[in-house]
């Protein structure tokens, strides 16, 4: 068991519920910094691990159970669920994947703003800030293609191999592979193969989100 496994589970545990790091902690009677990822070190670099007993608080404030959380530390990416489907109940916000890129969608921090959306039902998402992007075009193919709709959560954890929605400061904006994000720089992979891979300084990406769903 590793210590950024623990603080992934947390993380996605988090997002499963709709919540940021601090929400999370709020819920569970912590004081709101307990998860944030400044209290993941010590000042000398040290890890930090969290407490048995915050993590028996969050636990009993979401509901999850302990075999849930150790699946999500195991590398699980969510929650499983014995629950029957539930049919589409959840509407979200949706544009164009052109129109991403333009100004006036999103705010500084990457969610969905103004009223230029459109909407779409989907099934129920827990993150209140996902948004849906319709794809255009074969730039994605044969991953997405064109008028498949992705699902987009703003608070979901990221980590490599994920797919996700990239938007560089200068306001493109692209669906990739994620294949590696250190403290310097994001490499991302092509869906499809015919186009280039990147790589980008992180002071040039304003956001990156993971896609959790897709209407393929």
């Amino acid at each position: 068991m590793k210590h950024e496994e623990i603080w992934r589970a947390l993380d996605t545990l988090a997002a499963e519920n709709g919540l940021s790091a601090s929400g999370l902690a709020k819920r569970a009677g912590l004081d709101p910094t307990t998860f944030n990822p400044s209290k993941r070190r010590m000042p000398d670099g040290r890890a930090r691990w969290p407490s048995t007993e915050s993590v028996a608080k969050v636990l009993d404030a979401t509901g999850a159970t302990l075999e849930a959380f150790t699946a999500l530390v195991s590398g699980a990416r969510a929650l499983a669920s014995t629950a029957p489907a539930r049919t589409a109940s959840r509407r979200v916000p949706l544009i164009g994947f052109a129109q991403a890129g333009g100004e006036g969608f999103f705010d500084d921090g990457g969610y969905p703003v103004g009223g230029g959306w459109d909407e779409v039902s989907l099934p129920e998402i827990a993150d209140p800030n996902a948004y849906a992007l319709e794809i255009a075009g074969d730039s994605m193919e044969p991953v997405f293609r064109d008028g498949d709709v992705v699902i987009v959560s703003p608070s979901a954890p990221i980590r490599r191999g994920d797919r996700v929605v990239v938007r560089t400061v200068e306001g493109e904006v692209m669906a990739k592979q994620l294949t590696r994000r250190s403290a310097r720089r994001v490499e991302l992979k092509s869906l499809n193969p015919a186009h280039p891979d990147y790589s980008f300084d992180l002071m040039q990406v304003a956001w990156v989100h993971r896609i959790i769903w897709a209407s393929q």
